[in-house]
């Protein structure tokens, strides 16, 4: 194997096969590693966390990490009139996230209200949109090959489905 010295990630690697995990930039691995694998649990797994009653009244908002400042915190977005029913069943909340991870991801639950008509989720309507905005369509369109332009457009279809 061949020895590569001074490339922008890394001091040295090994010529070859790596694994996807070396390969990605380091602030995309602050990225995913702060933020992305817990949330995005934790929004596949909401309906188990919560139960399906409060589960049509509330969802994640967002997850911000522990650090010197402060504690982990998971906030919920909550449909007005139904925060009594959320705060009764914090306590179970913060259990089954950290169990689901198996340690201590979440310490604290903060709260939002919102009002049904400001609601967020809309399947119907969020599946009509197009998620790729005016700028990149004309990127998409100007690329030359075409088996990446057919492939950039069904990422898009992926996006609008989500």
């Amino acid at each position: 194997m061949y020895y590569k010295k001074y490339i922008k990630q890394r001091n040295s690697s090994i010529q070859g096969l790596r694994s996807l995990k070396d390969t990605l930039p380091k602030d995309i691995k602050r990225v995913i590693y702060k933020k992305g694998h817990i949330y995005s649990e934790t929004l596949n797994n909401w309906k188990n966390i919560v139960g399906e009653k409060l589960f049509k009244v509330c969802y994640p908002k967002s997850f911000k990490n522990s650090n010197k400042l402060g504690i982990s915190t998971l906030q919920i977005m909550v449909k007005r009139g139904h925060e009594i029913d959320l705060e009764y069943s914090k306590r179970d909340i913060i259990n089954k996230m950290n169990n689901l991870f198996g340690y201590s991801v979440v310490e604290k639950l903060k709260f939002s209200s919102f009002d049904e008509e400001n609601k967020i989720f809309f399947k119907e309507n969020n599946q009509k949109e197009n998620v790729t905005n005016n700028k990149f369509k004309k990127k998409i369109i100007n690329v030359k090959n075409e088996k990446i332009k057919k492939s950039l457009i069904e990422l898009t279809k992926v996006f609008k489905t989500k």
